[in-house]
């Protein structure tokens, strides 16, 4: 299902709108939308060789690992959201590594464009909040196994860490 797939009307004026694949136009006001994917941040945040995990409070996938992160906010800059989400995910002040790489997941319907950083987070301990029910270093030799993890992409990030590929900071 796509972001566009349930519109009907113009969310300006409520007239009619034409769907052309994944673009939304109005005839009566000029309204025009791209049914883009939506823009994410996330971090491998390693610590003395171990990976930090969040167990997913909300759905979708709710109960699976996944990496702390989250949508970006309209004009924030990747590494500002990587860094606000996860300070509002862990409690951490991360600093934010190299980029790892960038898939598109479903996420519950909607697409969205994943944008992975390595990081570290010198200092604190991590507490659970927002939308995470849990936190959990991991060595590479602890990963859960690929259907405890929440996206495909996150277990392709997480093996690539595992086996020493991932990054300087690996």
């Amino acid at each position: 299902m796509g972001r566009l797939d349930d519109w009907r009307f113009c969310p300006r004026c409520a007239s009619a709108i034409e769907l052309e694949g994944r673009h939304a136009l109005c005839a009566a006001c000029g309204f025009d939308f791209w049914g883009n994917a939506a823009p994410a941040a996330e971090a491998l945040v390693v610590r003395d060789g171990r990976a930090l995990l969040a167990r997913r409070a909300i759905e979708p996938r709710r109960g699976l690992w996944d990496l702390p992160g989250g949508f970006l906010d309209e004009w924030e800059h990747p590494h500002d959201g990587v860094r606000r989400e996860l300070l509002e995910e862990t409690g951490l002040a991360i600093e934010v590594g190299p980029f790892l790489g960038a898939a598109i997941e479903d996420y519950g319907g909607r697409s969205v464009l994943i944008l992975t950083f390595l990081a570290t987070a010198p200092v604190g301990e991590p507490r659970a909040a927002d939308d995470v029910a849990e936190l959990a270093w991991v060595g590479p030799d602890e990963m859960p196994p690929p259907e405890e993890i929440a996206w495909r992409w996150h277990a392709e990030v997480l093996a690539r860490w595992a086996s020493g590929s991932a990054g300087p900071e690996s």
